[in-house]
């Protein structure tokens, strides 16, 4: 089946691309997930459009970058939830809630897709949370979570 990824998928490829995958891969997971769309020749055309949009979103080269892995790492972002007993919070952190803590506290936007935790983030505590900003960049920084008062 030949489709065109409207999203990231690990492993597949990035948006605009047209690959093809396996009949129920496609049609059981990509597809309802609007992950991808069915390849045709008119959809073809809208991947100039998915692409131009990726290279606006996109971080442009490996200097920019190591420029925003560098104002990240100086950072120091914390958030503030509501919890319960023993640190426990009431949900999880979302990584749209990361991406906001490090705007409020002065640094670069982010793609909340970027992110990479290594576990949700459910007690309160200190974190280090991973953000891939270019194939052979990754960033590292502290996001400390308090509860509220």
């Amino acid at each position: 089946m030949k489709i065109i990824l409207t999203q990231e998928v690990s492993g597949l490829g990035t948006p605009g691309d047209i690959i093809e995958v396996k009949n129920g891969y496609g049609r059981n997971y990509l597809l309802p997930q609007g992950f991808a769309i069915q390849w045709s020749k008119g959809a073809e055309k809208q991947v100039t459009v998915i692409k131009r949009a990726r290279d606006a979103r996109e971080i442009r080269d490996l200097g920019q970058a190591n420029e925003v892995k560098g104002q990240l790492e100086g950072l120091k972002v914390t958030l503030t939830a509501r919890s319960g007993t023993g640190g426990r919070l009431f949900g999880s952190i979302t990584p749209a809630e990361i991406v906001d803590a490090v705007k409020t506290a002065g640094g670069p936007a982010l793609d909340r897709r970027r992110l990479e935790l290594a576990s949700p983030i459910k007690t309160t505590g200190a974190y280090q949370v991973q953000v891939k900003l270019h194939p052979e960049v990754t960033a590292s920084f502290p996001v400390n979570v308090v509860a509220a008062k």
